[in-house]
């Protein structure tokens, strides 16, 4: 706003008229010599134009400023407390003791396939025998870092053909050692469903494998098998690399990046898969 040649009024050195203006100073011609003052900050406290109608736009102006300023505040302090959070992420993850197999795969009855990827939760079965039969598994290795692999096949097909049908980090607070319900909540972001075509090319045992039965592939009983961490990283690699879909991609390009920050594993340096199947 051009406010050159406009007279105000200033509570101590009475009328003046405006001669220089930029975006944050005023100079002021006043009988008694030349003053500055800061733009438009003068004109909330002890400086009034004398034209009413350029005094009114003015305080609009004022406003709007004033309403920019409270907004890049709010952006600042968000940005702040944002800043203070993602420390104490790493903080906690630096501290968080890594279990080499600290991931999970379970296998999906039918039942559960039809509404897992709707409740994006999964039970981790009940205790079989013993003291506790009845009672829901204890996951105790799973932490904030873990994720949840969810296989299945179908029962005419051979142990060979077990396949990934997505999988999902657990949520940023889980501990499985205190699991009293027997679900394991999946992470609000990292989450991933394959379709069926790609789903067809994603064989387990490409990744598992039973350190001392390599060439072994069964899986007799139980609802889960502890996962080593970098098989997550390898499986999550393969669906980048198998996916035409930039969107699906994109998403499991973060999943990936959360995952190997979690789990302190370098990206850059992830092994090539290695299971029984190869």
């Amino acid at each position: 706003m051009n406010l050159i040649n406009k007279e105000i009024t200033h509570k101590v050195f009475g009328n003046g008229n405006i001669v220089e203006q930029n975006d944050s100073v005023i100079t002021v011609h006043f009988n008694d010599g030349i003053k500055k003052f800061v733009y438009p900050d003068a004109f909330e406290t002890f400086i009034s134009l004398n034209d009413q109608d350029t005094a009114k736009n003015l305080q609009k102006i004022i406003a709007e400023k004033e309403i920019e300023k409270q907004a890049l505040e709010k952006k600042l302090k968000e940005e702040i407390e944002q800043q203070v959070l993602e420390q104490q992420r790493r903080d906690k993850i630096k501290n968080l003791k890594i279990h080499e197999s600290s991931q999970i795969v379970l296998w999906l009855d039918e039942e559960e396939q039809q509404v897992v990827f709707n409740d994006w939760q999964v039970s981790s079965g009940k205790v079989q025998n013993g003291a506790n039969q009845g009672q829901p598994n204890k996951v105790a290795r799973l932490r904030p870092n873990s994720a949840c692999l969810l296989t299945a096949r179908d029962s005419d097909q051979p142990e060979t053909e077990r396949r990934i049908l997505g999988l999902y980090m657990v949520t940023e607070s889980f501990v499985g050692d205190e699991l009293n319900d027997g679900m394991i909540p999946a992470h609000a972001e990292f989450r991933i469903k394959l379709s069926e075509q790609e789903a067809a090319t994603m064989y387990f045992w490409n990744y598992y494998v039973n350190k001392n039965f390599p060439h072994r592939m069964t899986w007799n009983s139980g609802k889960f098998r502890y996962f080593d961490n970098v098989w997550t990283a390898q499986i999550l690699k393969d669906i980048i690399a198998s996916s035409s879909d930039k969107e699906n991609i994109e998403q499991a390009e973060r999943f990936l990046e959360y995952f190997c920050e979690m789990n302190q594993l370098d990206i850059n340096n992830i092994p090539d898969k290695s299971g029984a199947l190869v």
